[in-house]
């Protein structure tokens, strides 16, 4: 991600999760990972948002000549309310629901794993039944990060807001990493090309 400017319509990328400390390493906030590991890999920092209760960090994804302008945000708020925010950006920066792109956990999804799609259902996701009711369509994207479904019977709340098994943290980077590939392939290649590439992988 190189300097941005305002020649292009942006792409608003949203990492969905709740804040603070006792929820940054859980499932439900792998979105924020992304967003984090983006972030890092080109030295940039989140600051406060105006007029919306998010973190944000404008930038650019690719290379120059071939780059697209990406506006990063982090809702501050939780999970179940993270729509407004969402929606307050989308205004401020102008960005349509169709260059929304929400970066998320999906249990119906195995782990390691990551699928792109335009639109579509909620799946019992709380994060975006909230943001399709405030943007007022459920045509925005969606970066599914493979988080899989609870054994043993254990509650599906309970699963995404556990922090990530022993095992799974082993190769949690390279997910991590993945998704961000993911998010700069649709906002760079289009969802089809992103879509052929990340679905056709078989899981490792």
């Amino acid at each position: 991600m190189t300097v941005s400017d305002r020649r292009a319509g942006p792409y608003l990328v949203v990492g969905l999760g709740n804040p603070g400390a006792k929820y940054a390493a859980t499932r439900h906030n792998i979105g924020q990972m992304v967003l984090d590991h983006i972030a890092g890999a080109a030295g940039g920092r989140f600051a406060a948002a105006r007029r919306a209760q998010a973190v944000v960090l404008e930038g650019r994804l690719g290379t120059p000549g071939s780059d697209a302008r990406v506006i990063l945000a982090k809702t501050t708020t939780y999970m179940n309310v993270s729509g407004g925010p969402v929606k307050a950006l989308a205004a401020y920066y102008d960005v349509p629901p169709e260059r929304v792109v929400a970066v998320h956990d999906e249990v119906d999804i195995p782990f390691d794993a990551v699928r792109l799609k335009l639109g579509g259902g909620e799946g019992g996701h709380n994060g975006l039944r909230d943001l399709t009711r405030a943007l007022g369509t459920k045509d925005y994207l969606r970066v599914r990060v493979g988080v899989g479904r609870p054994v043993g019977g254990r509650d599906t709340a309970d699963h995404v807001l556990a922090p990530f098994s022993t095992t799974e943290r082993r190769s949690l980077d390279l997910l991590i990493s993945d998704a961000a590939d993911a998010v700069e392939s649709v906002v760079l290649e289009g969802l089809t090309a992103a879509q052929q590439r990340f679905h056709s992988r078989e899981a490792r």
